[in-house]
């Protein structure tokens, strides 16, 4: 009976391997020793009106006020808190002019284990917009969208299937 013997040589990546092949590289790829690993990300928002935004994220959305930071008694900026998400809205100060647009080319993409169809009227209830409607998608959520007063977009989405 032959035995196939065991290559010594040292592999390329999967990627550099997939690439010369012509295929494309797995989705997901273990990281080297030496790669970046984060365990949170928490986006900062510079917002036009503050105290719209403050109402709009608490009231209407429903995330819970963590922090506030306060200048010379003047509210500069807001850490809001869903669940483990954190966002961070704080006063445009208007050096950059104040007819610059927010939020074009940016949408912040959430995952919930809760019904977003509950969420999403729940907003709509108490006011806020949605962009999109929830519904599924073909890559195994559920999901709805909207924008915050400046236009910052959000989709908020489900699982609907295990991967």
């Amino acid at each position: 009976m032959a035995v196939k013997k065991k290559k010594t040589t040292k592999r390329a990546s999967s990627k550099n391997n997939a690439s010369k092949k012509g295929k494309a590289a797995p989705a997901k790829v273990r990281a080297s020793s030496g790669a970046l690993r984060m365990s949170e990300a928490s986006p900062g928002f510079t917002v036009n009106d503050l105290e719209k935004s403050l109402v709009w994220y608490r009231d209407v959305v429903g995330f819970a006020v963590e922090e506030r930071w306060e200048h010379d008694g003047k509210l500069m900026g807001v850490s809001l808190k869903a669940g483990n998400v954190t966002f961070m809205i704080g006063q445009d100060d208007w050096k950059k002019g104040r007819d610059r647009k927010k939020g074009e080319g940016f949408r912040l993409y959430c995952t919930t284990t809760q019904d977003v169809d509950a969420l999403a009227a729940g907003i709509a209830a108490r006011g806020g917009k949605l962009d999109q409607e929830p519904r599924d998608q073909p890559w195994g959520t559920r999901e709805f969208a909207l924008a915050d007063p400046d236009g910052f977009k959000i989709t908020i989405a489900r699982e609907t299937r295990k991967r």
